[in-house]
Order: structure tokens, then C-alpha cells, then sequence
């Protein structure tokens, strides 16, 4: 699909829709708990689809290695990966888009080490073995996600376990809201330290009641579209929150100051698309950095970004972990069409920065929303946003 942005400011209140990291992880853990859960506000979004079906199919019973397909969800793949392990002695996990793409080195050498059989050809990646507690020696600057799959398998095994970050670790956020997950569930992980995570073994995941909160991630994109000028009133965020992506609040904060700014994504890297929208629109210089991990998203999400803000009329220069922006104020050119790079995030960049160009701006591929916020278009259209799909 195709969708033709009229430009025009948005205005009107909103609430962002669940926060889909934090459904991953309660969803994990309800379908490893002893017993009945109660998940509630949930959206269908394709990344949460692959979860639960994935959850589904290793739950189902049977002898064989099960088939996982993870959609385009890397959250799904590395969460599951030690889960599979754990629960059924491996799996054979499939995706679409560039997932299968996407490292797994970490695991991988922990296999090695630990005497697990893994094969990747033809897209479908093949991990058999058995899960022994122990040590787990992991890089954190790579993403937290190999971390989080092994706080959800570890408490299953007999003995005790940890894992020990050989360098610092990024997104820490996320984890925080992992180890928040499981303690709900009853399962209890330690980090006194902020380098080494200790999981006692033979634990039980328990039944639990609980609600997922509303996305920073997609907030995100209204705050972005509030710096560009618009007046949407983003409603129903927990201030307290563990999302690691509530740093969008401060960040939104220091791009509404006129000057130069530098902002460390380190902790957020998904917020560079809607961080980005918004300082190609305002008044002064602004340094993205320490943005690496964005090269191996749904996209090269650095090159995509200068692609589509470039093509808009935005002055953007991508270096190899940063980008900088010179703000234009003044609006944008618009005028053509942009490629979405088949990255949800991406896709509503494009939407939020058209709504300051001078003539509209076709979005192909608009569809990919579906991946994270499948109701972002009807929402765009709630808060007079002027579109037209082909």
C-alpha cells in the first residue's frame, strides 16, 4: 500500500498503543506459568502475533524438534531461542524480511562452549541440545535481547545460573523491564552489580493478572510531531515506567531549545527515526550518536533515515554510528516519494516529517506499520492528518 500525505499539522488527543516490548515479556511469561493468566490490553500487532505463535507451538505437544516462525520479530527469535532449549531441547525458528539476517553471534558462542548443535541455511536456523545451568559469558553492547531470552529459560533448569557482561551493557532499560516481567510471575533474578545477573534454577513461573502499559516507542512519534509545531495531547504513559524509551520525554525536551544538541541513543535506539523527524525541523544543529545497532533493525535504519529525510529536503550526514542534522526550521521541500524500507518506524517517520513539507509526500510500503501499530494510520487520519491510500 501506498499512502499520499497532504501536509498539515495534527492536533487532538491521543493514546499510543500498548508498549510491545512489554507485551513480548508478559506474554512469554504467562504461557511458561503453571496455570491461567490474564494479559490484559494487548494489541494485534504483527511482532506480538509471531510471539504467541511461536508460545503456541512450543507449548503443543509432540516429540520432534518444534518449527517456530518469527515473523519479522527479533524480539520473538532471540527471546525464544534459550526458551526452545529449555522446554524442548531446541527448535528450528523461520522469518521473513532480513530477520534471519540478524546476528546471533552471542548465542552462537555460547553454543560452542556449551555443546549445542546449531545449523543456519536456506533461512531456517536448526539449535538442538541441552541447557545446563551455569555461567553465560555475553557482550552487552550488542543487544540486550540474547540477555532477557536467557533470564526467561535460566530459572527452568535444576541448578542455579549467571550471566556475566563482558562489556557495558546497552539497553539496559529493557532488561530492567524483563527482570520487572519475571518478578511478577514469581520468578526471581538479581543485578547487584550491573554486570552480572544471578538466576536461581528449579523455579516456577506463576499465574498472574497484568496490563501492558502504553508504548513510548510509539509516543515517540507525537512528541515528534508536537516539536514540528502540531498540539496532540499524548494521554495514558506510566511516568514510572521501566521503558527504557521513556527517555523521550527529556530528549523531546532538549530539541524544543533552540541550538546544538547531542543526543546518546545507547539506551534507545529506537527512538532515532522519531528523534531525527524532529530535528530536521528545528533550529540548530543536532549530533545522534552511538547508534551502531540501528545497521542491523528491520533496516540499515542510519542509511534509511538520511534516505528518506534527504530525499524530503532535510540536510542530513550519516556516519558510521551517528547522524548529524542541520535544522530547517523553515519546513521542508515534500514533493516526492519516499521509500518506507519495509521498517514500520521508518514509515512513520516519513508520515510525522511530511506534515511540515510544502507539497504532500507519497509513503510506498505504508503498510509495514502493521508490524508494531497496526491502527497508526487511522490514528494519523484521527488527528486530521490528510491521506490517501493506493
Amino acid at each position: 500500500m501506498n499512502v499520499t500525505i497532504t501536509p498539515g499539522l495534527l492536533r487532538g488527543a491521543i493514546t499510543p498503543p500498548p508498549s510491545k516490548s512489554q507485551a513480548h515479556r508478559l506474554l512469554i511469561a504467562a504461557a511458561l506459568a503453571d496455570g491461567e493468566s490474564r494479559i490484559e490490553h494487548l494489541a494485534d500487532s504483527q511482532d506480538i502475533q509471531a510471539t504467541r505463535r511461536c508460545m503456541a507451538a512450543l507449548k503443543a505437544p509432540g516429540e520432534d524438534l518444534p518449527v517456530l516462525d518469527c515473523g519479522e520479530s527479533g524480539s520473538t527469535l532471540r527471546f525464544l531461542i534459550p526458551v526452545a532449549l529449555a522446554l524442548r531441547g531446541g527448535g528450528r525458528f523461520t522469518g521473513r524480511g532480513r530477520l534471519m539476517e540478524r546476528p546471533q553471534k552471542p548465542y552462537f558462542d555460547l553454543f560452542d562452549e556449551k555443546g549445542i548443535a546449531y545449523r543456519q541455511e536456506d533461512g531456517v536456523l536448526t539449535v538442538q541440545g541441552r541447557l545446563t545451568p551455569g555461567t553465560f559469558a555475553l557482550p552487552g553492547d550488542v543487544s540486550s535481547q540474547f540477555v532477557t531470552g536467557l533470564l526467561y529459560a535460566l530459572p527452568l533448569l535444576e541448578g542455579d545460573s549467571r550471566i556475566t557482561l563482558t562489556t557495558p551493557l546497552e539497553s539496559r532499560g529493557y532488561v530492567d523491564m524483563t527482570l520487572e516481567a519475571l518478578e511478577r510471575f514469581g520468578i526471581r533474578a538479581e543485578c547487584p552489580d550491573g554486570r552480572t545477573l544471578r538466576i536461581p534454577g528449579g523455579q516456577t513461573y506463576r499465574p498472574c493478572r497484568a496490563a501492558v502499559e502504553s508504548d513510548y516507542s510509539q509516543a515517540a512519534f507525537y512528541y515528534a510531531a508536537n516539536g514540528l509545531g502540531g498540539q496532540v495531547e499524548i494521554l495514558g504513559l506510566n511516568p514510572r515506567s521501566a521503558q527504557g524509551d521513556r527517555c523521550i520525554v527529556p530528549y523531546h525536551m532538549q530539541l524544543c531549545s533552540p541550538g546544538e544538541a547531542e543526543l546518546d541513543v545507547s539506551q534507545c535506539p529506537d527512538l532515532v527515526p522519531p528523534l531525527a523527524a524532529h530535528a530536521a525541523l528545528r533550529q540548530g544543529i543536532t549530533r545522534i550518536v552511538n547508534a551502531a545497532r540501528l545497521r542491523i533493525k528491520e533496516s540499515d535504519r542510519l542509511t534509511a533515515v538520511t534516505q528518506v529525510l534527504t530525499a524530503l529536503g532535510a540536510d542530513v550526514v550519516e556516519g558510521a554510528d551517528r547522524l548529524t542534522i542541520t535544522g530547517q526550521p523553515e519546513g521542508l521541500a515534500g514533493g516526492v516519494t519516499v521509500d518506507s524500507h519495509n521498517d514500520h518506524r521508518i514509515a512513520m517517520m516519513a508520515a510525522v516529517a511530511a506534515t511540515r513539507c510544502a507539497a504532500p509526500v507519497t509513503i510506498t510500503g505504508a503498510e509495514c506499520v502493521a508490524k508494531s501499530y497496526p491502527d497508526f494510520w487511522e490514528d494519523y487520519e484521527r488527528l486530521g492528518g490528510q491521506i490517501q491510500r493506493s
